[in-house]
């Protein structure tokens, strides 16, 4: 049986952020708590013929172009059990790329174009798209393209993004999708359910989707409204576990960013695209992608009832397996513009770590992960310290939030401070540069978190239920 992600997405357009970049950002959210996963870079091909992929979830596979963009990935440890799953990248041309949102089509749509059973999944479709595209326009036609030749065994939404734009596109049936360019102005957040809503067949420009699906949608009389095209009306679900599961998330996500607008948790018709309140940066992705309702009664550390606290589902989870932020920015050089801000243990209590994606390795401590538990990996190491951080919310909620904001504060000033002493370089001599600098913010974050670590020790022995007060001389 194959286990189902349950993501939420963050798109953000270049005018909509502090300081220009594009950013687009997600939660992989697994079915099983532990499945660990490496972070690696897969090398480029020229000129290699017999290249293959198959999947190790149904039986597709493809014959591979002969050359291939090097690209970073992070895949499941366990491939032949789980799947590929390369999850989220940038590649040499500064394109990135992240997949999938996991995204469900209703009854009626999927009574006319079924899921293909040995399709293009989600757990290859990194790997097969992400190489070979250059721009985050071209990303939605290339796999377009490959849907309608061996169709989606799933409903799936994939992020692309580079300097100037970004797209998202929703896979909804067996072969029809529409992809929509977010404004530059505006970011929009989706949490696994149809989030398109009215379609402009006119704006080439903003719009993309599946040859035929107009005539699909008419021939099926599949529109439900009286006027307009509304993919999210025509394709989408209006479900108790959306209400509960799933728009409550995009509803938290829009409260962060709008307080200024009253909305209900419930509500299946929360827009796609909004314009926050103030330009957004990276600390505000990375807050959304870890929060769990906070000041609500719907957290489950607060003081609501019971029932408010287990209501809805957080959106950053235990089984968040990685969660990461892909931004191009427009204010450096190409060559230094792309960084993935990967955390690996969970977004709730541990940091996002600035890659440079112009890099030939990672760290061992994220590319050689074990199946079994060792604290030598990032992904273990990690997840444990998220987990320490749970046991003793009311003690340690503190001590991580200083530890997160020290940082972040670090990583802002090393970002700044890796592009100047880069200076001139190019070519091999700045990515090898930038891929020791890599290393180097991996060796201060475990330093740092180290730090964080004893202390929590320390303050759990002192806290141990088991002790009496007695004569200091006894």
């Amino acid at each position: 049986m194959k286990e189902y992600s349950a993501c939420t997405t963050i798109l953000v357009g270049k005018k909509a952020s502090v300081d220009g970049s594009t950013m687009i950002a997600r939660n992989d959210d697994t079915f099983r708590p532990i499945t660990p996963q490496k972070f690696i870079i897969r090398p480029a091909a020229k000129n290699e013929s017999g290249r293959k992929i198959k999947s190790w979830l149904n039986k597709f596979e493809l014959d591979l172009p002969e050359n291939a963009q090097a690209v970073p990935a992070v895949p499941n440890v366990d491939y032949k059990n789980r799947g590929y799953y390369d999850e989220s990248g940038i590649n040499q041309e500064n394109v990135a790329m992240s997949c999938t949102e996991s995204t469900y089509g209703n009854e009626r749509a999927l009574a006319y174009d079924p899921l293909v059973k040995d399709g293009l999944d989600e757990d290859c479709m990194q790997s097969v798209v992400l190489p070979y595209i250059h721009s985050a326009r071209n990303g939605v036609e290339y796999l377009g393209k490959l849907i309608a030749k061996y169709g989606s065994p799933a409903g799936n939404s994939v992020l692309f993004g580079d300097k100037n734009e970004i797209w998202y596109m929703e896979i909804v049936t067996g072969h029809h999708w529409v992809a929509q360019r977010i404004p530059d102005d505006a970011y929009a957040i989706a949490a696994n359910r149809v989030s398109i809503e009215q379609v402009d067949f006119a704006d080439t420009k903003n719009f993309m989707w599946s040859e035929g699906i107009q005539e699909f949608v008419a021939d099926h009389n599949l529109n439900v409204d009286h006027q307009g095209w509304n993919f999210r009306h025509i394709f989408g679900t209006y479900s108790e576990q959306d209400r509960f599961y799933n728009t409550n998330r995009v509803w938290y996500g829009q409260k962060y960013f709008n307080p200024e607008i009253e909305q209900d948790p419930t509500d299946g018709n929360l827009p796609f695209i909004q314009r926050a309140a103030k330009k957004i940066t990276r600390e505000d992705i990375e807050f959304v992608l870890g929060s769990h309702y906070q000041n609500t009664p719907y957290d489950p550390f607060g003081k609501g009832t019971e029932e408010e606290r287990h209501r809805f589902r957080p959106i950053g989870l235990n089984r968040t397996q990685n969660s990461h932020i892909l931004q191009i920015r427009n204010d450096v050089d190409s060559d230094k513009a792309a960084i993935m801000w990967l955390c690996i243990g969970g977004p709730t209590f541990t940091p996002f770590v600035p890659f440079f994606a112009n890099m030939n390795d990672t760290d061992p401590s994220y590319n050689n992960t074990s199946m079994e538990y060792n604290l030598n990996d990032a992904w273990w190491y990690y997840k444990s310290l998220a987990a320490l951080v749970e046991t003793h919310y009311p003690q340690f909620v503190q001590l991580d939030t200083d530890y997160l904001n020290e940082l972040n504060q670090y990583y802002r000033h090393r970002v700044h401070k890796i592009i100047e002493i880069a200076g001139d370089k190019s070519g091999t001599e700045l990515t090898s540069y930038l891929t020791k600098a890599n290393q180097e913010t991996v060796a201060y974050t475990r330093k740092r978190s180290e730090k964080l670590w004893a202390q929590m020790m320390i303050d759990s022995i002192n806290m141990s239920k088991l002790t009496f007060n007695m004569d200091e001389n006894l």
